[in-house]
């Protein structure tokens, strides 16, 4: 058990660059808080902008135009996908770290869903590399881009913009393109690998969805409208919409509502 506040602990699992390390150090302080046990909540200082997350030295970071896309008719193409998807899990694991560390005036409770979900991403990472080490390959022995934590970086100010921008558009995007993924795996066979994205796609809609309930929260704080403020967001931060196609039925469960996402396909 950690004698670390709340704040401390994720901070340092943030930092932790050693991938296997980060997983072990974020489960334990899931199961610490996992039976409702009080939140210490006494931080040791102020917060701190983290500009580069704990991560390993691999794999080499590149502009997201530059990342090479492969078929998934051959099994380097299908290593490439697992590999792609395990830097997303990492990086993922490192927001929901973030925003346990950084956003200091929320309820318990937020802290609390914040943790199931690192400790569900770092689930998702450990049995994305094992699939990939069956494969034949390591985390980081393919490039990979970092733009899942350069909009971390960006909404690091407010609460409300991270958990706009982070759970409802970049893990929702994951929502939106895994059915595809998983279908077009179908025709390869790859049984393996399809266990593995069936079981992140259900647990990122509870994800998306933490995130739909707190920036709800957020808003109704600030006394803004919910809907609008999303748009006008997007608008701002991402240069206008969102892009289709959209795994309508699970954005649905995740907390968009229907009028929402047809004033989204209409940006």
């Amino acid at each position: 058990m950690t004698t670390l506040s709340i704040y401390d602990a994720a901070y340092a699992c943030l930092m932790q660059p050693v991938p296997s390390l980060k997983v072990m150090a974020t489960q334990a302080l899931f199961e610490e808080y996992a039976n409702n046990a009080p939140l210490r909540r006494e931080a040791s200082g102020e917060v701190l902008k983290v500009a580069v997350s704990g991560r390993p030295d691999k794999p080499e970071l590149i502009s997201p135009r530059d990342v090479k896309q492969r078929k998934l008719t051959t099994p380097e193409g299908r290593a490439t996908l697992v590999h792609a998807i395990s830097h997303i899990e990492f990086n993922a694991i490192n927001l929901a770290l973030d925003a346990i560390y950084r956003f200091r005036d929320m309820p318990d409770q937020y802290y609390r869903d914040w943790l199931l979900v690192a400790a569900e991403e770092a689930k998702h990472f450990s049995m994305l590399t094992v699939r990939l080490k069956d494969m034949g390959y390591e985390y980081g022995d393919m490039t990979a881009h970092n733009g899942l934590w350069d909009m971390a970086v960006r909404t690091d100010h407010d609460v409300l913009t991270r958990m706009a921008l982070v759970p409802r558009v970049f893990e929702a995007r994951g929502l939106d393109v895994t059915p595809g993924m998983i279908r077009r795996l179908e025709h390869t066979g790859d049984d393996e690998t399809i266990t593995v994205l069936k079981v992140i796609l259900e647990e990122e809609i509870g994800h998306v969805a933490i995130g739909s309930h707190w920036y709800k929260y957020c808003c109704e704080l600030k006394g803004v409208e919910p809907e609008s403020t999303f748009r006008d967001l997007l608008l701002k931060y991402m240069g206008g919409g969102l892009r289709g196609p959209f795994y309508m039925e699970g954005r649905l469960q995740a907390g968009f509502t229907e009028e929402e996402m047809e004033a989204l396909i209409k940006m």
